[in-house]
């Protein structure tokens, strides 16, 4: 009957076998047709990253003293970059249905902006037709 190695010298075995694995496969997705999804996911990355900086700074203001106007402030940017976020999505998506819910944000987002605005007295900002595809694709 063949003699069983000790645990820990089959455990190390394994995690070997597995690290070649992994090494093996990683070898290979780099090397192989596809593209690498990091780097084709690069622009969809860099535009969220530029809408997150912009809400960021539209949300840091300083109080104003009015309660009201720096809560539409800090909102009004909170939901501009909700837009600018799902207007990404629009341009670089694939998936249909997370298109919608997208195009769903822009409007809602929109109609929560003019409200808050309605609300301190400011004027409505301007109207713009909502998305209905890729902004790089509408006429």
């Amino acid at each position: 009957m063949p003699r069983i190695p000790p645990r820990p010298l089959m455990c190390g075995l394994i995690l070997q076998l597995a690290g070649m694995a992994m090494a093996q496969a990683h070898e290979g997705h780099i090397q192989g047709d596809t593209a690498d999804p990091v780097t084709a996911e690069a622009p969809f990355i860099t535009d969220n990253n530029v809408a997150m900086d912009k809400m960021m700074a539209g949300m840091g203001g300083k109080p104003s003293g009015d309660v009201d106007r720096d809560f539409v402030t800090m909102m009004t940017a909170h939901h501009q970059g909700a837009i600018d976020m799902a207007l990404s999505m629009l341009k670089y998506g694939h998936n249909e249905q997370l298109k919608r819910i997208a195009q769903e944000i822009i409007v809602d987002q929109q109609q929560e902006i003019a409200a808050m605005a309605m609300a301190v007295g400011d004027p409505l900002p301007p109207s713009v037709a909502s998305p209905t595809q890729s902004p790089d694709t509408q006429p």
